[in-house]
């Protein structure tokens, strides 16, 4: 394994990790927002999110990225429906981490993303043929055993739950298949979603609310910002890392979640949740050793040769 090889997946999953560290950040602001209904909030953070990623392509040159996007459009113009197609499946996972902690449906949100990895393993080895190593077998039969006993506690499967779990993959599985993996097409995504942000704040006004409020402009600026950065880091980790290793590794997303909850949100833990984090933690664990046991030796130095010439 040459060092090239080896630094692809090491950038993904610090990617990953990353990512859900930040989600996990954003995971609090929300309850601060108030009295901004979700519908409000996403309005304001898609708005917020298109500025930060326009500041950012500005900064880092990268509008030479956007420009060859618009030629690929031009010339294969179904990629445009694809990309509105992208952004609306994008969209209503925006909306339902805003819609689910405020309507009293986080458990089906949590449960969701507790499915979501191991849907998107099935989703290696059936579409993309990718072998799983013994480590990460291990650590799927892990989040089976945990996701169970979180659907036994909930009762079933209810329609947000499914719509996490199914539509996240189906997200990046048409932006794999279609190339449209890049920071520009997220750039053209939430482009294509302004129009709605635009008329839910017409249809709900609220900015008079915000302007003489200024930690909801602080709230709502952070919100942007984070999760501009967070879903950079996402879509990195989507594009550089195995299906089935993505897939896992989004275990410490609702992890994180659950800290935060218990931490920041002062909610109780039950009985049951050690049936359900137990396991999926323990199947972490195993990731982690398989990143260690596969960590390749560093190289041998040669001696040093007297009289050798200096860089």
């Amino acid at each position: 394994m040459n060092a090239r090889t080896a630094s692809v997946p090491a950038s993904g999953i610090m990617s990953s990790v990353g990512a859900s560290v930040i989600f996990g950040i954003i995971f609090v602001i929300p309850p601060h927002l108030l009295p901004l209904d979700p519908e409000q909030i996403l309005g304001y953070r898609i708005i917020a999110m298109v500025a930060f990623l326009a500041v950012f392509f500005c900064t880092a040159r990268m509008w030479g990225q956007a420009a060859a996007l618009v030629g690929r459009l031009r010339a294969t113009p179904h990629l445009a429906g694809v990309l509105v197609m992208n952004a609306a499946l994008l969209g209503l996972q925006l909306w339902l981490f805003g819609w689910a902690p405020q309507s009293g449906r986080g458990l089906d949100l949590s449960l969701g993303y507790l499915i979501l990895p191991l849907v998107m393993v099935v989703v290696s080895v059936v579409v993309y043929r990718e072998k799983l190593s013994r480590w990460r077998i291990a650590a799927v039969l892990c989040a089976v055993a945990g996701v169970t006993a979180a659907v036994v506690v909930a009762g079933g499967l209810r329609w947000p739950t499914l719509l996490v779990a199914l539509g996240f993959p189906l997200y990046f599985v048409s932006r794999r298949a279609f190339a449209l993996d890049s920071a520009a097409a997220q750039l053209f995504e939430l482009s294509a979603m302004l129009p709605f942000s635009l008329f839910v704040l017409a249809a709900k006004p609220s900015l008079g609310t915000v302007i003489h409020r200024p930690q909801l402009i602080a709230g709502l600026v952070l919100l942007g910002l984070l999760s501009a950065a967070g879903f950079a880091l996402y879509l990195t980790a989507s594009r550089v890392l195995p299906f089935s290793l993505f897939g896992v590794l989004s275990y410490v997303e609702p992890v994180l979640l659950v800290l935060v909850s218990l931490t920041f949100l002062d909610e109780p833990w039950q009985s049951a949740d050690t049936f359900v984090y137990l396991p999926i933690c323990a199947g972490l664990v195993l990731l982690a050793l398989e990143s260690a046991a596969k960590e390749p030796a560093a190289p041998k130095q040669p001696a040093p040769q007297l009289n050798s010439a200096r860089p």
